[in-house]
Parts: structure tokens; sequence; C-alpha cells
């Protein structure tokens, strides 16, 4: 039976949402057909968090492993869609105790998806990790974690925590997901980010197979 897969990763277009600080997407026309050139190009500026992408230890940690280096096994292979509680405001502990097995990739699809299909514009209230349920990832040998949020964790304090216990410990993670249409369940997590040179992060086009 052939695979079918689900686009779970956000469209890059001028106005999409940003975290905020990072740069605006801006898309120019440099030819263009439709005005008698040859042929189309377009120049792009974006920021390297842009939309659905990867952050890879370098992100926070010095000298941590770049965007380029990533391992793709890591990216790609056997992934854990985890349904959380629409009510939920975070994601603690206990909805990693739920896995039933260890699970290298993990992805969390919470309110924030049904947000995002309504309307692709930014929320600052959106569903993110909390450090115990990183650490628990973390013992529990995840070596990707992503969400479906612009960032992986809501923290008001500006210091980061989420990210800096996942990084740390060299697990890659997936930000920016669309999963509304991914049910939980066990999938083929495809994503390939772009091949930035020492990049800090990389927007990436991400899927999920399902047979």
């Amino acid at each position: 039976m052939d695979m079918r897969r689900i686009d779970i990763s956000m469209p890059l277009f001028p106005g999409m949402p940003r975290f905020p600080g990072d740069p605006e997407v801006a898309v120019t026309a440099v030819r263009s057909v439709e005005r008698g050139d040859p042929y189309s190009l377009s120049s792009l500026a974006l920021g390297s968090h842009t939309g659905t992408h990867i952050d890879p230890p370098s992100h926070f940690q010095p000298g941590g492993l770049s965007a380029d280096r990533v391992d793709p096994e890591v990216l790609n292979g056997e992934c854990v869609v985890v349904d959380v509680d629409p009510r939920a405001t975070e994601i603690g502990p206990e909805e990693v105790a739920r896995l039933d097995r260890l699970a290298e990739r993990v992805l969390f699809r919470t309110a924030n998806s049904a947000r995002w299909s309504r309307s692709l514009t930014f929320f600052s209230d959106y569903v993110g990790l909390t450090v115990p349920a990183a650490e628990a990832l973390v013992e529990r040998g995840a070596r990707l974690v992503g969400i479906d949020a612009l960032s992986i964790e809501n923290d008001a304090s500006d210091t980061f925590p989420v990210h800096q216990t996942l990084l740390s410990h060299g697990v890659v993670v997936l930000e920016g997901l669309l999963l509304a249409d991914a049910p939980a369940g066990t999938y083929a997590l495809e994503c390939l980010p772009v091949r930035l040179r020492d990049g800090d992060g990389a927007p990436a086009r991400a899927y999920l197979g399902t047979r």
C-alpha cells in the first residue's frame, strides 16, 4: 500500500506569523514573465527560524552542533504524535508519561493547531513545554521533539530553560508545525531543513507518512 503524506509545514509568505523579534519575510520579484522577462526570479529575505524550522544545539549552546551538521537520521524516521488536552495551557511530564514505549521522535499536538487552522496569525498565549516535561523527554532518550508553536516553550523569564534543557542534551527541536490534520498516532516523519552552513536554525519542509 502506498504511503499517504500529510504536510505539516507552514507556507512561507510576507506577513506570515513570526516569533516576536524575528525578521519579517520579504519576497521581491527580480524578474517576472508577467512583466515580459524571459523567466521569473524572486529575492527572499527571512530569518533562520521562520515558519516550520529546526533548532539545533548551536541555537543556544556555544560550539553546539549547527543545522547543517544535524544527522538526517534524527530528522527522519518513526515518530509519535501526542494529542494534548485542548484545554491544557502547558505540556507537563504527564503527557510524556503517556508514551507507552521509547519514542525517539515526539511531536505534540495542542490547541495551537486548531488556532492555526483558523488563521495563520501569531498568538502570544500558545501552549508550550514545561521544564519537567523536557527533562522527562531527555530521560526517555528522545532525539527530536516537535510542537505546533513557533517556540517549544512559552517562557516569560526570557531565559529559555526548556530550550536549554533539550539542546544541551543534543535533542533537536522542531517548531512551527501544523498538526490539525494529524491525529495522535505513529507516523513516518520526513523533515528536510535547508542546509544552511553553520546555521543556528533552518526552515524546513516536513511531512508525516501513514499507510
